[in-house]
C-alpha cells in the first residue's frame, strides 16, 4: 500500500519560516516525479515547485527564490523548505508522486498538511 504522508506544517508569522516533509512508503520516490501542490480556500489546487528524478527543479514565480524543494533518497523523502512566508502563501500543501511507466501513469497524493501565515 503507498502512503504520502505530510508534515511540517502549523501557524507562522509574516516572514517566518516551515520546512514541510512528505515521507513515503510502498514505493521509491527517486523513481517519481515529485511536486508540492497547494490549495486555498475558495481556489483551485495549484502546483507550487516540482522536481525530477534527475533533480531538475521548477517553481511558480510566486514562490521563486523563498521556497526550495529537495529529496532525501536515503530517507524517501521529500522537503519543501519556505521562508519569507506570506499571507497569500497560507493553504493546505499536499505532495504528489508522479511516474508514467510502460504507458500508464502513476499518481499518489498525500492526505496534506495545513499552512498558517498569520501575525
Amino acid at each position: 500500500q503507498v502512503q504520502l504522508v505530510e508534515s511540517g506544517g502549523g501557524l507562522v508569522q509574516p516572514g517566518g519560516s516551515l520546512r514541510l516533509s512528505c515521507a513515503a512508503s510502498g514505493i521509491f520516490l527517486s523513481r517519481y516525479a515529485m511536486g508540492w501542490y497547494r490549495q486555498a480556500p475558495g481556489k483551485q489546487r495549484e502546483l507550487v515547485t516540482d522536481i525530477t528524478t534527475d533533480g531538475s527543479t521548477n517553481y511558480v514565480d510566486s514562490v521563486t527564490g523563498r521556497f526550495t524543494i529537495s529529496r532525501d533518497h536515503a530517507k524517501n523523502t521529500v522537503y519543501l523548505q519556505m521562508n519569507s512566508l506570506k499571507p497569500e502563501d497560507a493553504a493546505v500543501y499536499y505532495c504528489n508522486a508522479h511516474r508514467i511507466m510502460y504507458g500508464r501513469q502513476y499518481d499518489y497524493w498525500g492526505q496534506g498538511t495545513q499552512v498558517t501565515v498569520s501575525s
